[in-house]
């Protein structure tokens, strides 16, 4: 069990989940988690109930895919009990309220979340242990595939229409036929057959292109790369594959194993925040991540916070003889670029940084004249956009948060 510790010591702390097999190989149990790092490593902690003792002295080894949030993992956890039947995993009842995913029996069926199943030929997948997660798990799959959830046909098209997340069958916008393919790629989604729904959009890919539908095309190259991210794999790439294709396209001289990636969040210049994420061997080290309130500058001046926030940092790592990142990320085009050139020169940080805009997502470097512009679907794209959302999310969060406790007097 010691060896089985020490290697959990070095799995991620990020979403995903893990496969408890026993001595032939057999999965025992299957689970999830916010951190795979932190959740098996509870497993060593005192307290532990007699079943799971009992379990863990018939773990041989652990296995995990990581999942861009805990919401997607929960759906990829649901059809991972349901193919293997692990003996200690014990079986919902969905009689008693555990969310359900519903696609109705409609000539344009919607899909809702629902607690109770109905004599009504709807289908049911699940049940699943939360709601919020579910919810969450379904915004994703909804981006990638567009559906209705009315739970009355309307008119007219919707907001949800405009936003890009139902395609409107309401007003004639999608056929019949091709709203019934959708849906039927989102049952294999709830299902777990991500794989062969993969090679299913590859082969109308390659049709697509042949017929020079070069547009469809394209959505199914996204739609290939979004169920590689939903499914925790990406079939023949590594996150040390990431790491090299973004070495050799950013033409850096090391392999970027720490990546620190900044953000700036303010509405309206009020309670300005900066955020630090870090990144090591492409997945989060949320250990090292770091918060900033904005001291030094007023107003709306996203390159002034972005300076500050920059200056702080590496003065400080300076200051206490810390490593520095092998790469910096900022948020932001040219502008933003060369605000953090001269910040970090200033603390006479010698460290390779590049930055990614927002609308184009083009990557701008100090060496070139014009920006690098990454395919859709490149590992160096894929892995840049992933340290981006996180530094996102990470510093909206913050600034959320001093404007609760400036709402409530905290």
């Amino acid at each position: 069990m010691s060896s089985l510790k020490e290697k959990i010591r070095k799995f991620p702390d990020a979403p995903g989940v893990y496969l408890m097999k026993d001595s032939s190989g057999r999965i025992i149990y299957v689970g999830k988690a916010k951190s795979l790092k932190k959740r098996l490593m509870s497993y060593f902690r005192g307290g532990l109930s007699d079943k799971t003792r009992i379990q863990m002295a018939s773990v041989e080894t652990i296995e995990y895919r990581l999942t861009p949030t805990e919401g997607l993992a929960l759906l990829i956890e649901n059809s991972l009990i349901k193919q293997h039947q692990p003996k200690y995993n014990v079986s919902l009842r969905d009689s008693k309220g555990y969310p359900l995913v519903k696609i109705t029996n409609e000539e344009f069926p919607a899909i809702c979340i629902t607690r109770k199943r109905e004599p009504d030929r709807a289908r049911y997948f699940g049940p699943y242990t939360s709601a919020s997660l579910l919810r969450e798990a379904l915004k994703v799959i909804r981006r990638n595939f567009p559906y209705r959830s009315c739970h009355k046909m309307p008119e007219e098209a919707c907001l949800y229409y405009r936003i890009g997340l139902s395609p409107a069958p309401c007003a004639g916008k999608i056929s019949k036929r091709d709203y019934a393919a959708t849906i039927e790629k989102i049952a294999m989604i709830l299902e777990g057959k991500t794989d062969e729904l993969v090679a299913r959009l590859s082969r109308e890919m390659l049709t697509l292109a042949r017929q020079k539908d070069y547009e469809a095309a394209a959505k199914r190259r996204d739609q290939i790369n979004a169920l590689s991210s939903l499914s925790g794999s990406r079939p023949g790439l590594s996150r040390s594959d990431e790491l090299h294709d973004l070495k050799a396209r950013l033409g850096l001289d090391k392999l970027p194993e720490r990546i620190e990636a900044f953000d700036i969040s303010n509405i309206f210049g009020k309670e300005a925040t900066g955020s630090m994420v870090s990144f090591y061997k492409g997945v989060p080290d949320k250990d090292n991540y770091r918060r900033f309130r904005i001291k030094t500058v007023s107003g709306i001046d996203d390159y002034s916070m972005l300076a500050e926030v920059v200056r702080r940092r590496y003065a400080r790592l300076k200051e206490e003889g810390l490593k520095f990142p092998d790469l910096i990320l900022i948020d932001g085009g040219r502008g933003h670029l060369f605000t953090a050139k001269k910040a970090l020169e200033e603390v006479g940080a010698k460290v390779p940084f590049a930055s990614i805009a927002k609308e184009r997502e083009h990557i701008y470097t100090p060496e070139r004249k014009a920006p690098i512009k990454l395919g859709e679907g490149t590992p160096a794209l894929n892995l840049i956009r992933r340290i981006r959302d996180e530094a996102h999310r990470f510093a909206v969060s913050y600034h959320h948060l001093l404007r609760r406790k400036k709402v409530i007097g905290e």
